[in-house]
């Protein structure tokens, strides 16, 4: 099964809180370009159902970002959430190079 998620790109005056108030839970890119990371913004909804079916540090999943000339394969590295609410706070995505789906 393949899992793909869109992101678009987070304006640098956009603060995180702001971003979950309108549906989204800001992420990071890491890996994609050297040492540079993006931040990016995902829908909440869509980053819910992938995290069902992705698992952390295993699962490749494509991530497409329309606002960059940029689509490739990552592993979600990290997964912030609220202690008790269980709520995602923040998603950390890592770049991996020719990677094959893995689950």
């Amino acid at each position: 099964m393949s899992l793909t998620i869109e992101c678009q790109t987070r304006p640098e005056d956009r603060k995180p809180n702001a971003l979950r108030r309108e549906g989204f839970i800001p992420a990071a890119l890491y890996g994609h370009d050297g040492a540079n990371s993006v931040s990016l913004a995902v829908n909440a909804k869509e980053a819910v159902t992938l995290l069902r079916n992705a698992k952390v540090n295993e699962t490749v999943i494509e991530v497409k970002i329309p606002d960059l000339p940029w689509t490739g394969n990552a592993l979600i590295r990290e997964v912030q959430s609220h202690p008790w609410k269980r709520t995602v706070l923040h998603l950390s995505f890592f770049h991996v190079a020719n990677a094959e789906a893995a689950g």
